[in-house]
């Protein structure tokens, strides 16, 4: 057979059928740029939401240092209290034995 006999029939399907096909690849492709769109926005929502964590989470470590400081101040001075306090018990009960406000043995 020779192409030019059949050749202009064949052409003729396939360019019916692409156009035929024009409508649905449009459509494609204009779901794909609005999908495409949609991935762009939900990348710049998450970077966003990354940098506002990141923030948060550098506040929160100046605050948690704050309050470990604050934390050790006390404790030290809690610490020092309580040494305190024990050394003047152990002079008192040295100081009492014997003394006038020791409690008579029966």
């Amino acid at each position: 057979m020779c192409w030019c006999k059949t050749g202009s029939g064949d052409l003729t399907a396939s360019i019916a059928a692409a156009k035929e096909k024009v409508p649905s690849v449009t459509a494609e492709l204009e779901a794909m740029d609005g999908k495409i769109t949609q991935a762009k926005e939900d990348l710049k929502t998450a970077q966003d939401d990354r940098v506002a964590a990141k923030e948060a989470m550098a506040e929160a470590t100046v605050v948690r240092e704050k309050e470990a400081a604050a934390f050790a101040a006390e404790k030290a001075e809690n610490d020092a209290n309580i040494a305190a306090m024990q050394n003047a018990i152990a002079a008192l009960e040295r100081g009492m034995a014997g003394g006038a406000f020791s409690e008579p043995t029966a």
